[in-house]
């Protein structure tokens, strides 16, 4: 009796566990899929706003859902349901328009209908230039080990927000074009660092994104290692954590 009396707990203690587990998974599924989801900066495109090595969480419900709100993304409808368009300076992570499998995270810069142009690497939106004015240099690492000083602007859009670029060369690439007319449904997404980024400038390779392809709006660093380290090897937390970024609102 004493026998039947262990395995019948060591059975409920057994499917108890399971019940744990399946109600967590079910936990962390709703969570991910509705209110947050975790992402990690791999490229220096978003210095120094984000930096490589940061971990941030992105808010899924900020713009509605579409159907890369789901795991694995599977096309279950089109567009989005409760749907809220973002405000020009979101930082926002987006599915690129010519490979839906890979993310992106940029700011929005232009909205349906905006008219975006560079001129002697000045944005100008609607043909008006956007104001910003020259702060200290940001001195750090961009993509690689070696520390750079680089020129650093604050730039402020038409409705207040402000956040800073980092301005790597004279007339770079990107730093004359033509205007960008937005197509309705679509935003224009830039880098702040912005002769390093691959973004919206680039029609062939990011070009307008669809709302549709908006997966969330960036909304803090939880995590922040040093480039080129591992987040993994907590025995290196103490040097290599970046203590200062940890829990700071993205702006």
């Amino acid at each position: 009796m004493r026998v039947s009396t262990e395995q019948n707990r060591k059975e409920g203690g057994f499917a108890e566990t399971v019940r744990v587990v399946v109600h967590a998974l079910i936990i962390a599924v709703i969570i991910r899929t509705f209110l947050f989801q975790p992402f990690n900066i791999p490229s220096g495109s978003m210095i120094a706003t984000l930096l490589v090595g940061d971990y941030l969480f992105v808010s899924k419900y900020s713009y509605g859902y579409s159907h890369y709100s789901i795991p694995f993304s599977p096309p279950i409808f089109s567009g989005r349901i409760m749907a809220s368009e973002p405000q020009r300076g979101d930082v926002v992570v987006f599915r690129l328009p010519r490979d839906d499998s890979t993310d992106y995270i940029k700011r929005v810069i232009g909205l349906p209908g905006d008219r975006i142009q560079m001129l002697d690497g000045l944005l100008h939106i609607n043909g008006q230039p956007v104001r910003r004015e020259r702060v200290e240099d940001f001195v750090g690492q961009e993509d690689g080990p070696q520390v750079r000083r680089i020129r650093r602007w604050r730039e402020t859009l038409p409705n207040g927000t402000a956040y800073y670029t980092l301005d790597r060369e004279e007339n770079g690439y990107y730093d004359n074009t033509p205007v960008y007319t937005v197509p309705p449904g679509h935003f224009f997404m830039m880098g702040d660092n912005r002769d390093n980024s691959t973004d919206s400038r680039a029609l062939s390779q990011v070009g307008y994104v669809p709302f549709e392809n908006l997966v969330g709006r960036a909304e803090i660093i939880f995590f922040s290692v040093a480039e080129g380290e591992a987040a993994w090897k907590v025995w290196r937390w103490p040097w290599v954590v970046r203590w200062s970024r940890l829990f700071t609102i993205v702006r």
